[in-house]
């Protein structure tokens, strides 16, 4: 299939060089941005377009790859031929919003974090399959199946309990690093000191499931460490309410009595 990617961000990024490595032709690139697309285009052999009504008749596949609150607005504008199959890349949008501008619609969804400064094994890269019709559904399936070896069969309704799973294990837990990274910092320490804990954390996770893998004050439902921590914090009163949420929801989740942490 003869491909078009609308978005430069870092999903259309590691998409487009997965697809070309795979063999698929990524002809065209557009973006808001016309920099943006002239660059990606640059860096994978393919044309920059700077309008949408440039796709050329030849191109079977259109992805969308851009933030959600645009994927709607991109859709609309374009001028889709009858053989062409227009997708999006988003976890928390539904198949729907494109089935009101064509239904050979679909969904690739590549769920990993991306940045265009950090490489990624496609290969090891889950990816989900959702399209409107059968036909579109094995063509995106079997176009996934060259990019990946984990590639499923997921619905709008999966897909968004997945982004949210993902925004919980990968955002969330980033963002705590970021705090981790300030506490240290402050008091003269290197991050460095951390990294093997957050290397042996995630390792750990690839092993057993994460209730398993719990550790800390708060599973052992340790009041006094907990009080220590919370009065180190009370210099920073949100990251304080925070540590004491996310101290409660674990003693609730391993301790019979919940009644201690106040």
């Amino acid at each position: 299939m003869n491909i078009a990617v609308l978005g430069a961000g870092n999903i259309a990024w590691h998409l487009s060089k997965a697809l070309i490595h795979a063999g698929h032709p990524v002809k065209q690139i557009w973006n808001r941005t016309s920099e943006k697309a002239v660059a990606l285009a640059l860096e994978i052999g393919a044309d920059s377009i700077s309008t949408l009504n440039q796709i050329d008749t030849d191109i079977d596949l259109i992805i969308i790859a851009v933030s959600d609150e645009a994927i709607e607005s991109v859709a609309k504008d374009l001028q889709l031929l009858p053989h062409q199959l227009l997708v999006h890349t988003s976890g928390s949008t539904a198949l729907d919003v494109l089935l009101t501008y064509t239904q050979k619609a679909g969904v690739i969804y590549p769920l990993q974090t991306f940045s265009k400064a950090v490489q990624v094994d496609f290969s090891q890269i889950p990816i989900g399959i959702e399209a409107f019709d059968e036909g579109s559904t094995q063509a995106l399936f079997n176009l996934a199946k060259t990019l990946s070896t984990k590639t499923y069969y997921i619905n709008s309704q999966q897909r968004l309990v997945l982004h949210a799973a993902a925004v919980f294990a990968c955002n969330f837990t980033n963002h705590f690093y970021s705090i981790a990274q300030e506490l240290i910092q402050q008091s003269g320490l290197d991050f460095n000191l951390i990294r093997p804990l957050i290397q042996e954390t995630a390792a750990k996770v690839q092993q057993v499931l994460p209730q398993e893998a719990q550790t800390g004050p708060a599973k052992r439902n340790d009041q006094l460490t907990i009080q220590k921590h919370l009065d180190l914090l009370k210099t920073n009163p949100a990251w304080k309410l925070l540590y004491e949420q996310i101290s409660q929801d674990i003693v609730k989740m391993y301790s019979k009595d919940t009644s201690s942490l106040k």
